[in-house]
């Protein structure tokens, strides 16, 4: 009777160099993919941004009301306010100011009505339809990067760039 090993499997070298290789690229991946995912600021200070605006707007035409968005640029704040609330609950809503992350700026906002402005107060309407003011805002952070939001009138939506861009381009 003739029998022939059929027994087929990996080694143990085999095995341990393949796990050897999957923790070498799983180190080297891991901190770039939270860097870029879970810690970086500006990434994440734009989708709250984004869903902001997208939020206010949806409130405005659910509500019926005016809705006023500030970017206070020097204090790096933005806050929420209405026509309707009085100038005590003004000063409370921006006191509960949203803080930008340490790291991360407004570098200007643009506005049809105002143009570009690098400092103070910008607010942004939102109107009982949800119409909003064309805007472009710019936000930055400290390592270089800069991000663009596009804010549309009247279609409700905002493009984002990771860049920079300037009106006349859009």
């Amino acid at each position: 009777m003739n029998q022939t090993n059929t027994t087929k499997g990996f080694t143990l070298i085999e095995l341990t160099v393949v796990v050897f290789l999957i923790g070498v690229m799983l180190a080297v991946s891991i901190p770039r993919f939270r860097y870029s995912l879970i810690t970086d600021s500006l990434k994440s200070t734009t989708r709250r941004i984004v869903g902001l605006v997208k939020g206010l707007r949806n409130e405005a035409i659910r509500e019926q009301k005016i809705y006023l968005l500030h970017f206070d640029i020097g204090s790096n704040q933005i806050w929420i306010d209405s026509d309707t609330i009085t100038e005590e609950e003004r000063e409370m809503a921006q006191e509960k100011a949203f803080h930008l992350p340490p790291g991360v700026q407004i570098l200007d906002v643009w506005t049809k009505r105002k143009g570009k402005r690098v400092d103070g107060d910008i607010v942004i309407r939102f109107s009982k339809k949800g119409y909003i003011e064309q805007t472009v805002i710019h936000l930055g952070a400290e390592d270089g990067r800069e991000f663009t939001l596009f804010l549309s009138p009247f279609l409700g939506k905002i493009k984002s760039y990771d860049k920079y861009v300037d009106i006349g381009i859009l």
